[in-house]
């Protein structure tokens, strides 16, 4: 991970109660088909954040342990989520013994993982058999509002794994370390209809919590909020006040070796 790299994967910590508040959950039947071929209930939420997708898990009746670094992700985590075994450490340090859990799931998370070290630990905690999935909630830019507003958000806003045209590129490698033995099988790919309540302020809200927005210099945060405002203003699908966002939860699911 370069210097670039650290400083948008460090990003989120300053904006935990923001993206706890704002960020959308996972699709149901996206996490119960991330899961479905694990041998067992055992999951790690790994790189939790605020517990987005643990919170999913836990409703889905699975015995959760979540992992995440940045204390103050953590923290709120804890918060919102106390009954939940909520531990700090990272993909490539996992806190847990070997084989101990039946699936690895990482919800909008997987691409700041340095896969040559997280690869062999996440190896190392699974079970034989075990799963490892990846799951990224997806802007659908079949909808023409939401191809144009990729347009004037630019690539700060809404990046190449952020729409359902580039996710299934842009993600379908990231289990593969670039350098060792592949730790993992050929990955399966699927999309599940997801959808988030919002407003027009709420969604300038949600993607204030991106972190190439949050790496931004207040001035050109403030102009970015301006300039999606005004183009969200001007679309007849969210100028009336309640719209649903449409997305999709992508997931990426493999087996480990």
């Amino acid at each position: 991970m370069d210097q670039d790299e650290r400083s948008l994967s460090s990003s989120f910590g300053a904006a935990a109660a923001a993206y706890a508040e704002h960020r959308p959950d996972y699709a149901q039947a996206a996490v119960r088909w991330a899961v479905e071929p694990a041998p067992g209930s055992r999951v790690l939420d790994l790189g939790a954040g605020t517990g987005k997708l643990t919170a999913t898990l836990v409703a889905l009746g699975l015995d959760v342990v979540a992992v995440e670094p940045d204390p103050a992700m953590l923290a709120e985590l804890r918060r919102t989520l106390p009954s939940v075994r909520a531990l700090p450490g990272s993909a490539e340090t996992i806190p847990l013994p070997d084989g101990s859990v039946d699936a690895v799931l990482a919800g909008n998370a997987m691409h700041w993982f340095d896969m040559a070290v997280a690869g062999p630990e996440i190896a190392r905690v699974l079970a034989p058999g075990g799963v490892l999935a990846g799951l990224w909630n997806v802007l659908d830019d079949r909808v023409d509002w939401i191809a144009g507003l990729e347009r004037v958000g630019g690539s700060a806003v809404i990046g190449p794994r952020d729409t359902l045209r580039n996710w299934r590129a842009a993600t379908a490698g990231l289990h593969l370390p670039h350098t060792g033995p592949p730790r993992f099988g050929s990955p399966e790919q699927a999309e599940f209809p997801h959808g988030q309540h919002r407003t027009a302020d709420s969604l300038v809200a949600t993607l204030a919590t991106r972190a190439g927005v949050l790496i931004m210099p207040e001035p050109e945060q403030r102009a970015t909020a301006d300039r999606i405002r005004d183009f969200l203003a001007t679309q007849p699908a969210t100028s009336g006040g309640d719209f649903t966002l449409p997305m999709l939860t992508g997931v990426l699911r493999t087996h480990r070796r």
